[in-house]
């Protein structure tokens, strides 16, 4: 094994869901380690976080440019800074680390409005350093297998793509009872424009983007804010139009009762169809037209190389969450040890980047003007050039 990364972390102090799933996620397969980071807006919490988490008080800071400046003069500073801010800190976090030519591993969406993710794709290609988004879900082994089975054309020509993401936990006003996580998501000076769109919108759109390989065209929006006095949607329902004459629907909801994170993608092709559901994501449902359906298992009778690759224990053992987050990091770690040793990243190695994470903000974008609109079709390539 090659040394291990060193890490940064820029936010996910106490109390910060998002960041602990990032520093698991890190750690799985032992190719990073943390030692460095601002992990509050106060150089207080900053420091009680990184005492809880064992790093040194001289690497703990209460300001990230602080952090990008010293940590970029250090001999052993970090190589690669994980950003788990609310969305609206993601491009000023970002763009201080790129400039150093410190790679960035970024919570989604990219960032909270689409000038600013036009200008951190400019700071990306201008910085040679990597840029991961952790869309997290294209980890799963069996969404890689999905991805293969489509582009090789076990499907056929792609007809519909169905994807919804449901969730619940917004149905009452939790941003009005002091909850931080709820706080940030519906206040749209930190989320966007975006509310249930960009939250858990961005993960459904960019799942169907990944595994069905077609290009968004068109689209249509129709925004809810369902629970009163919310800024921003807490549901939403859009039709897409693809290259090549498929068509698509996306369900996005927070206040939708017995839903915990049902996060469900559906391919029909003219030969076949596949179903995936994240709640049970071992297991990948592929029907041939007018056969009976067949049930392919992570690491079972029918898994193909590209998700025994991204697999560690036998079938039958669940993988789930994490080890898909880890994915992601692993596939990071894979590619920041080629920049290492001037070598291309490995032709296997995927992980989301820049481009997706534009492309997840132009999504949002475009829904919320869609819906503005009274739900009129909307150009895609007008958002994402």
């Amino acid at each position: 094994m090659t040394e291990r990364i060193r890490l940064g972390m820029v936010g996910g102090g106490r109390d910060a869901f998002i960041g602990g799933v990032h520093r698991i996620a890190s750690r799985i397969d032992d190719r990073y380690e943390l030692v460095a980071g601002a992990f509050s807006s106060t150089p207080e919490k900053s420091k009680a976080s990184a005492a809880d988490l064992g790093v040194a008080p001289d690497r703990a800071y209460g300001d990230f440019v602080e952090m990008a400046k010293r940590e970029a003069r250090l001999k052993n500073g970090i190589e690669a800074v994980a950003i788990v801010t609310p969305n609206h800190m993601h491009y000023p976090v970002a763009r201080e680390f790129l400039k150093r030519g410190i790679h960035v591993i970024c919570d989604k969406p990219l960032t909270s409005t689409l000038p600013d993710a036009r200008k951190l794709a400019k700071a990306a290609e201008n910085s040679g350093a990597l840029f991961v988004l952790t869309h997290n879900y294209t980890g799963y082994p069996m969404i890689r297998q999905a991805r293969e089975m489509v582009a090789k054309g076990e499907l056929g020509k792609i007809r519909l793509v169905q994807v919804e993401y449901a969730q619940d936990w917004l149905s009452e006003p939790l941003e009005k009872t002091g909850s931080k996580q709820a706080g940030w998501r519906t206040d749209p000076a930190q989320t966007g424009a975006g509310g249930s769109t960009g939250d858990i919108g961005t993960h459904a759109f960019n799942l169907a983007s990944f595994v069905s390989g077609l290009e968004l065209e068109q689209l249509c929006a129709d925004l809810d804010s369902f629970v009163e006095g919310r800024q921003v949607d807490d549901n939403g329902h859009v039709l897409m139009r693809f290259s090549g004459g498929a068509k698509g629907m996306l369900w996005c909801s927070q206040v939708a009762p017995g839903n915990e994170n049902a996060l469900k993608l559906r391919i029909y092709g003219e030969k076949a169809g596949l179903e995936w559901a994240q709640e049970d994501p071992n297991y990948l449902w592929y029907t041939p037209l007018g056969e009976p359906k067949r049930l392919l298992t992570r690491n079972g009778a029918g898994a193909t190389e590209v998700g025994q690759r991204v697999s560690r224990v036998p079938g039958g053992h669940p993988e789930g969450y994490l080890e898909g987050f880890a994915n992601i990091y692993t596939e990071a770690a894979l590619a920041i040890a080629a920049h290492r040793e001037g070598k291309p990243v490995p032709g296997e190695v995927t992980f989301p980047g820049i481009a997706e994470g534009v492309a997840g903000v132009a999504f949002v974008t475009a829904c919320v003007d869609s819906s503005k609109r009274g739900g009129s079709w909307v150009s895609f390539g007008n958002y994402v050039k």
